[in-house]
Formats: structure tokens, C-alpha cells, sequence
């Protein structure tokens, strides 16, 4: 916390684009907070899992609830999926391509296909207008593989 109130005291007296070139990637959010103790998850599948053709990736929350893209109502999100990729710019929506999954509805699973091989999956919460919360709220990233 010292670290984020030493950081806005930098932003009141820089100005704006000096201040991006000072943050990590990470420190810069969208307008939308977090609340506390969030926690996103991947519950299934585990961490190095072998899985033969499709699967389905059921998506664990806490301490935050579900709800449906261009719905903004406090403490709420809806899931994104990255695949085989970096988390992306966090004060930005979210692309939406095969890397990137939108879950806009609400989903809490959805049945995935990927090429066989090593795949790494990660999960990112994204506010009413798909832009990461402040601070943001993501899982580990885990790695499966696909036969």
C-alpha cells in the first residue's frame, strides 16, 4: 500500500504522460475498483494436466461476483480467458481474439479446443466495459497439455 500512496503522490505533481513512463505495466488499471480479497481461479483443469481433444475450464471466483458485460454494479466482473499469452495492458479493455476468451454473459465454464501440444491458460476479471479492475484481479497461470 506504501508503494500505491507514494505513487499518486507522483501523479499530483507530474504530469500525466511522465507518470505512465514511472509505472509498470501492472500499476495502471481501469477506472473500475476491485473489491477487497478478490480472487479469480481456474478449478478445472489443474495445473499440468493432460487432456485428450476438447475440455471444459470452469472458472472459480471470490470475494467478487458474476455479472454480464455492460452491467456496471459494484464488486462485479465477468471472466476472461487468455490463452497462450502475456497478461495484456492493464488500463485498456481487453482484446478479444483467440488468445483472448470473453465470457460477457456471465459464463463460469466454457468448453474450450486447442491444437494438441502444451498450452498455458490464465484467468483476468473484466469490469462492464472489459478493461481490468483497479488493482486488478487475475489467476496463476497454469499449463496443460493436449493430445
Amino acid at each position: 500500500m506504501q508503494r500505491r500512496t507514494m505513487l499518486l503522490a507522483i501523479a499530483a505533481a507530474f504530469p500525466s504522460t511522465v507518470l505512465t513512463s514511472l509505472l509498470p505495466r501492472t500499476a495502471l488499471a481501469g477506472p473500475t475498483p476491485s473489491p477487497p480479497g478478490a480472487e479469480v481461479y481456474i478449478i478445472w483443469p489443474y495445473d499440468g494436466a493432460v487432456i485428450h481433444g476438447g475440455f471444459w475450464v470452469r472458472m472459480g471466483l471470490r470475494n467478487m461476483g458474476v455479472c454480464p458485460k455492460g452491467v456496471d454494479r459494484p464488486n462485479t466482473g465477468h471472466h476472461h480467458l487468455l490463452i497462450d499469452t502475456d497478461l495484456p495492458p492493464m488500463d485498456q479493455p481487453i482484446p478479444s481474439d483467440r488468445n483472448h476468451l470473453h465470457f460477457g454473459a456471465g459464463e463460469t465454464d466454457a468448453r474450450v479446443e486447442l491444437p494438441p501440444g502444451k498450452h498455458t491458460l490464465q484467468l483476468l476479471m473484466g469490469d462492464f466495459n472489459h478493461v481490468p479492475h483497479d488493482p486488478p484481479v487475475y489467476s496463476k497461470k497454469i499449463t496443460v497439455t493436449v493430445k
